[in-house]
């Protein structure tokens, strides 16, 4: 048990730098640890994620704001059209098979990937 508490508590820790540094952590470190390290199944281990998100958003956020860094009309525009977004997003998850929410997060993160190392840029 203390063992698991512990185990938890450097998983949110890592998300939390990740998260601090890079604006990311929920679906790249929580899931895959959730998944594979807490032994969660991939509908809890994304739900779990989304919950530990706020916390960490809600603290990073400040800290970019006070260094001046937010776009504050385009972080609100780009919240509303997450919040009818990941409630449709929500709504049809468990109708698509795991197989192809894995292939298609795989292929999304190879994009990014591919992208951040400028393959794509002109």
């Amino acid at each position: 048990m203390k063992k698991d508490f512990i185990q938890t508590i450097l998983i949110g820790f890592f998300a939390g730098i990740i998260s601090g540094l890079f604006s990311t952590g929920g679906g790249l470190i929580l899931v895959p640890a959730f998944l594979y390290l807490l032994k969660l199944n991939p509908v809890q281990s994304r739900a779990t994620s989304i919950m530990c998100i706020l916390p960490m958003v809600v603290t990073t956020s400040f800290f970019y704001s006070k260094s001046n860094y937010l776009n504050w009309k385009i972080g609100i525009l780009c919240a509303i059209g997450g919040i009818i977004g990941s409630f449709i997003g929500s709504k049809i998850l468990n109708k698509i098979p795991e197989f192809i929410l894995k292939i298609t997060f795989a292929i999304f993160l190879f994009y990014v990937a591919l992208n951040m190392l400028g393959i794509f840029s002109q």
